[in-house]
């Protein structure tokens, strides 16, 4: 009996080790009519979500391809300038001659991004603003003299060029295909070392912080958690692909270090004004002549609207774009050319692709039913024509003029007032104002911005009866001509 019990678990066995042998060749050799079959019987991942995983476990989507792409075509940006000193009566009280309010040299760093085999760089204004000298250190460790092409303050763009050639350098992509939670990376130059590379995800798109403090600025940010430091600024935002996607601007952080929110000027807007700087020498840009603000739940009931989203019209200036359009106050934006518009920002992000003369079209809300007028762009001069070098937003007689932010209005212990910070031929210049004057009013009326020097004598030199300011160094003055 205990034979006949040996001979059955033998034969048990030898079925068992032949079942197991037959479901591991079958495993081995199909395993995609295995996953298909399972999928039929089990609960399986989204076919499309499992096939994505999967390709990233095996490297398809690969970061090092992007990275290698973009290390060689970032540089950093040295600026080196010399400031003068506001006086500082305690200072000199206790230094006395030594301190004798000499000016002082100051520098600065942060990143650029090479455009073309031939040297062109893209890096951040308020890296270069006010620099007397501008050094570009290449990835290879190479030394260049940095010549500035043009700055844009409203959108914080500048234009750099360098003599080499045959350099590493990155193409546009399309920022306006970005996605929310698509992979970017940002590569910057911030500590004179070598590219640095992080990789994020874009968080948010249209993003306005109320960064710049200038009359036409163009806030639109991508938001996203890569990793950014003092330095960064200027350097590039790019897709898996290794294409220019934005241009890294700001963190948003109380210390001043990486907190997990930085934020890139998007390429859509970034080529348009590389364009126009190195075709025109000054940007070319276009406004529809509208005040406007976000749509708020107040203004959604209050207008009937269906969604709160959108730019809703305050004003609207008179002989603009928006008024031969026959656009009114309360015209709630949601389309220009097409493309939707929840926002201040992302209006003005397509606005600022366009240059005074082109065609657009706007669809607004008015008394609940949606229209869709063709409006001219034009320029801040009200009209189609280009403007040439010099002559650009917030210049007022071949000076560029900047509304002071808090920081500068401590410095100069002032209230109000516009900043020189670009000095052309004109009457200011004749006049013998230097770049850094702060203007505070012209004619006894106070100025906060270009717009208002203008208005204060009627655009006309003529007009110019009086200036009151402070100079660079912090001396108040008032010069008064026709008495």
């Amino acid at each position: 009996m205990k034979g006949k019990y040996l001979i059955g678990a033998f034969l048990m066995a030898l079925i068992g080790a032949a079942v197991a042998l037959f479901a591991y060749t079958s495993i081995v050799e199909k395993p995609a009519a295995v996953i298909v079959h399972d999928s039929a019987r089990a609960e399986m991942p989204d076919p499309q979500a499992f096939l994505t995983s999967f390709q990233m476990q095996e490297g398809q989507v690969d970061f090092a391809f992007a990275a290698e792409q973009t290390v060689h075509a970032v540089v950093h940006v040295r600026t080196k300038s010399v400031v003068q000193q506001p006086d500082n009566p305690v200072l000199e009280w206790y230094f006395g001659d030594r301190y004798n309010n000499r000016p002082r040299e100051a520098l600065g760093f942060g990143s650029g991004v090479i455009i073309s085999a031939d040297g062109y760089i893209i890096t951040n204004n308020h890296v270069i603003e006010d620099a007397d000298n501008i050094v570009v250190k290449l990835n290879d460790n190479r030394l260049f003299d940095a010549e500035l092409v043009g700055r844009d303050p409203n959108t914080d763009i500048a234009l750099l060029k360098i003599q080499a050639n045959d350099l590493a350098y990155l193409k546009y992509g399309d920022s306006e295909k970005l996605k929310i939670g698509q992979w970017v990376l940002a590569v910057g130059n911030p500590f004179n070392l070598t590219s640095t590379v992080t990789a994020g995800i874009v968080s948010a798109k249209g993003r306005s912080l109320d960064l710049l403090n200038t009359d036409y600025k163009i806030e639109s940010f991508i938001q996203t958690d890569a990793a950014l430091n003092m330095g960064n600024s200027g350097g590039a935002l790019v897709d898996t692909k290794g294409l220019l996607v934005g241009i890294t601007s700001a963190i948003y952080s109380p210390s001043g270090a990486y907190s997990g929110n930085s934020f890139a000027i998007p390429v859509s807007i970034v080529k348009k004004v590389v364009d126009d700087l190195r075709q025109f020498g000054e940007v070319q840009r276009a406004i529809i002549g509208v005040n406007i603000l976000d749509v708020t739940p107040e203004d959604a009931k209050k207008l009937n609207l269906k969604d709160v989203s959108g730019a809703r019209i305050t004003r609207v200036i008179e002989g603009g774009s928006a008024d031969d359009a026959n656009l009114k106050e309360d015209d709630i934006i949601v389309e220009f050319n097409g493309v939707p518009v929840s926002s201040v920002a992302e209006l003005q992000e397509q606005i600022g692709k366009q240059r005074p003369g082109d065609k657009a079209s706007v669809t607004f809300f008015r008394d609940g039913k949606e229209n869709t007028v063709p409006l001219t762009m034009k320029n801040v001069s009200g009209t189609t024509a280009m403007v040439k070098p010099g002559m650009g937003a917030g210049v007022v007689f071949g000076a560029r003029l900047e509304s002071l932010g808090q920081t500068d209005r401590r410095l100069y212990n002032v209230e109000n007032g516009v900043k020189i910070t670009e000095l052309n031929d004109g009457v200011f210049k004749d006049m013998g104002l230097k770049k850094g004057t702060v203007i505070t009013a012209i004619n006894g009326k106070n100025v906060n911005n270009s717009e208002e020097v203008k208005q204060a004598v009627n655009n006309s030199e003529k007009s110019l009866k009086s200036i009151e300011g402070v100079t660079s160094d912090g001396r108040s003055f008032t010069y008064r001509f026709g008495y």
